[in-house]
This record gives structure tokens, C-alpha cells and sequence, in this order.
């Protein structure tokens, strides 16, 4: 059947290269070589040979065309995409930067109508969100976790130096304390540090488990004032030790280091959750503290992305803007937009607000030294130091220096007269777009109610 259809097809007989070159009938090497008639087995077995090579050479040639159209029709979905992706960007552009240059009025002003609205939006509402942002954290740092973390290293450092003082009067031999009572630093500092722990709760900067942990020290620090009490009056020396002793490990785990006159607290391996001793506790919520003005510091990735977003937006209106004043000048004959000048003014305090944002940044980094200090290089002996000395220079890791060096970094990482201007940077941004969306509104409308019939519009 196969032989019939090629001899309808091509008018001969099929023929092999030997054939085709020889002119005599199909003969295997045998035959070639010998000259002889090959017999009818032979014959039988040589064409099956033919037709099975055929058929493998038809399978390979289809695979081969069908492995050539999913190439091609891979190429083609892949340029598919490429211009659908091309399309959407060449509409993107024509919205943000169309070009007056061989445009119809109508279309100009209505692109115009969509995109500049659209970017003062997006321009204002993203840096109007980053710029509170970052103002809100200066002013949460300045007003609420600075002056907490000053309350807890003072309250710490006093209660320290309250111990010291109640351990050097009630071991005297003298039995001075039985006249005279503990000494007077004795008192100032425990009513310092019950004064500082009670102003931590009123900055506000604690979440609700920290308040109530906090109120758990001022517990501990009422009952550990009792048993001091009770130390001084009691008269037998040994229970009086004792009793000091049990106060002692109320308030934290001393050391005694080098050169120190009062011992130190060791520092706490806790959390305020396992921390027993109210020393511990207190550097626990000083940690906490601590953690959260150095996430507060810290450039968020969404203010990044909202600054970059603001930034590319912020640049294409004011071309925008430019662009669309220049076209009604040489279309309209309109010398200039005076709507659209209100709603680019507020560009020009930009750079102002950005110059701000980047100070506000500047002063929290700063800021992060001084709290790493206040938290863990506060100690008794420095205070003392510097209550002795006070009309001298006192130590840079006194907590009064700390304190001040935090309130001027502060203050100065922003500019004063710009404090209330963070909640009108994106209402500005949308009264802008609305002055501009009506403007270009207004005059696309009346330029469709003057044109004439017929004319190019």
C-alpha cells in the first residue's frame, strides 16, 4: 500500500540511492559485490529493513516538527508577554510624562486631569505618613521612654546607696543609730527612689504588664523599708544583721569591686519574669525600655518605602506641573495657572520637611549611647562622685549628665517651628490635588464648549 501510494504520488517506481544512481534493481552489499540476483527471503527481508527505517525516520521527523512548534509558540507567548508588559508601561508613562508635542487638547487635558491629581495624592499621603512617623518616635523617645529610663537608673543606683548607708549605720558599734537614726543620705535616696518609680508609671511609657510589674517593685520596696525599719529597732546585734541581711537580699545580690566605696548590685541575667530581687526587676523593665527606643530609632522598612515612593512621586508632579503650565501658556495663551501655582507651593517646603525628618533621625541615633549608659554604666560611686562635686565637672556617666545629653540631642534633631506642621502635610496634598483636578476640569470643559464643529480638538 505504502509502495502504491509514493508510485501515485510521484508517477516512478521507488528506488534506492543505488538505484537512483546505478539504474539496476535494488541489491544489498552481496549483491553488489557478487553481481547475482538476490532470492526472494533476501528480497522479503531487505524491504522490511526499508519500511522499518522509513517509519523511524517519519517518528523523528514529526517529533523533531513538534518540538519546533512549542519552541515557536513558546517565542510567541514570550513576546506576548513582552508586549502587554511594554503596552502597560508605554500607558503608565504617557499618564506621568505625556508630551504636548503632536497631542489633541482634549487628550492632553485629560491625561493631565488623571495623573496630577493622582500623584499629589500619592506624594503627600506617603511622605505625610513618614514624616509623623519619624516625628512621632522623637517625641515618644523625648516626652516618654527618656525620662523613664532616667527614673529607673536613678531609682536603681539610689536604692543602692540607701543600702549601703542603712548597712554602715546599723553595724556600727557606736550604736550611733540608736540616737541619731539612719543617716540622712539614707533617707533622701529611699525617698528619691520610691519619688522616681512613681513618676515611671506617669511618662507612660510602659505597657500594661510593665505597670503591674512596676507596682509589684513599689510592693517590694515598701516591705524591704519595713524590715529596715525593724533592723533599726531592734537592739540584739545578731538579729539586727540578720534582719539586714534578709533586706539585703531583697534588693539585689552585691560585689564588691575594685576600688569601689559602695558595693554593687550584680548585673541581672533575667528577664521580669524570672528576676526575684527588685534590683533585678528594675533593669529588666530598663531593658525592655531600652529595646524599644532602639526599634523606635531604627528606620522602618516602611518608612523607607513610603520616603523612596514620595520621593519618585514628588518629582514627576513637579515636572508634571511644569510641563502643564507650559502647554496652556502655548495652547491657551494662559501666561499662567494660578490654580496650579497654589498647588505647587507646598513643594517648596519639601525639602524643609525632609530636612527635618533627617535631623529627627540623626538625634534618636544619637540618643542610643546615652541610654546604653544610662542602662548598664550607672553606678553608686559615680553618683556620689558627682553629688560631692557638683560645682565641679561631673562624670559623663553621671545620670544628670545623661539626662541632659538625651534633652539636647533631642531638641536639637528637629526644627521647633515646624512641631505642629505633621498632621497638615497630607490634607495639603489632597487640597492640592483638588485645586488641580479643578483647574484642568475647568479648562477642559470650556475649551470643548469653543470648539468648533469639524475642528481639530
Amino acid at each position: 500500500m505504502s509502495g502504491a501510494r509514493d508510485r501515485h504520488r510521484t508517477g516512478h517506481q521507488v528506488r534506492t540511492d543505488d538505484r537512483l544512481h546505478t539504474g539496476h534493481p535494488l541489491r544489498t552489499s552481496d549483491q553488489l559485490h557478487t553481481g547475482h540476483p538476490l532470492h526472494t527471503g533476501d528480497q522479503l527481508h531487505t524491504s522490511h529493513r526499508l519500511r522499518t527505517a522509513n517509519r523511524l525516520r517519519s517518528v523523528a521527523r514529526n517529533q523533531a516538527e513538534r518540538a519546533l512548534r512549542g519552541l515557536r509558540a513558546v517565542g510567541a507567548g514570550g513576546t506576548a508577554v513582552g508586549a502587554v508588559a511594554a503596552e502597560l508601561a508605554r500607558r503608565l508613562w504617557r499618564y506621568a510624562w505625556p508630551s504636548p508635542t503632536g497631542r489633541r487638547n482634549r487628550a492632553y487635558l485629560r491625561d493631565r486631569l488623571i495623573a496630577l491629581p493622582l500623584l499629589s495624592v500619592i506624594a503627600f499621603g506617603a511622605f505625610g505618613w513618614a514624616y509623623a512617623d519619624v516625628r512621632g518616635d522623637s517625641a515618644y523617645l523625648r516626652d516618654h521612654v527618656a525620662p523613664a529610663l532616667v527614673d529607673l537608673a536613678d531609682a536603681r543606683v539610689s536604692l543602692q546607696i540607701s543600702q549601703t548607708e542603712a548597712r554602715r549605720a546599723l553595724l556600727d558599734e557606736d550604736g550611733a543609730v540608736e540616737l541619731s537614726g539612719l543617716s540622712e543620705r539614707y533617707r533622701t535616696r529611699m525617698s528619691r527612689a520610691t519619688q522616681s518609680l512613681s513618676q515611671v508609671a506617669q511618662h507612660g511609657a510602659l505597657t500594661v504588664s510593665e505597670q503591674q510589674k512596676l507596682s509589684v517593685v513599689s510592693g517590694l520596696l515598701v516591705n524591704y523599708g519595713g524590715w529596715i525599719n525593724r533592723a533599726q529597732a531592734d537592739s540584739d546585734p545578731t538579729l539586727r544583721e540578720a534582719e539586714l541581711t534578709y533586706a539585703q537580699s531583697m534588693l539585689c545580690e552585691t560585689r564588691q569591686t575594685d576600688g569601689a566605696s559602695y558595693p554593687e548590685c550584680r548585673p541581672s541575667t533575667g528577664t521580669t519574669a524570672t528576676a526575684t530581687t527588685i534590683v533585678d526587676r528594675i533593669s529588666a523593665l530598663e531593658q525592655g525600655l531600652h529595646d524599644r527606643l532602639e526599634a523606635r530609632a531604627a528606620w522602618g522598612g516602611g518608612v523607607l518605602a513610603a520616603l523612596a515612593v514620595s520621593a519618585v512621586a514628588f518629582v514627576l508632579l513637579a515636572v508634571g506641573l511644569a510641563r502643564t503650565v507650559v502647554f496652556l501658556r502655548h495652547r491657551f495663551r494662559i501666561r499662567l495657572s494660578l490654580p496650579l501655582v497654589v498647588a505647587a507651593l507646598p513643594l517648596a517646603a519639601t525639602p524643609l520637611l525632609a530636612t527635618d525628618a533627617v535631623l529627627a533621625y540623626d538625634a534618636q541615633q544619637q540618643v542610643v549611647p546615652a541610654a546604653d549608659d544610662l542602662s548598664g554604666k550607672t553606678s553608686p560611686d559615680i553618683e556620689l562622685l558627682a553629688e560631692e562635686q557638683w560645682a565641679g565637672k561631673p562624670s559623663p556617666r553621671a545620670i544628670g549628665v545623661l539626662e541632659s545629653s538625651i534633652k539636647d540631642e533631642l531638641a536639637a534633631g528637629r526644627f521647633g517651628f515646624l512641631d505642629g506642621v505633621t498632621p497638615f502635610v497630607t490634607p495639603v496634598g489632597l487640597l492640592g490635588a483638588a485645586a488641580i483636578g479643578g483647574a484642568l476640569h475647568a479648562y477642559r470643559r470650556e475649551y470643548l464648549l469653543l470648539a468648533r464643529p469639524g475642528a481639530a480638538s
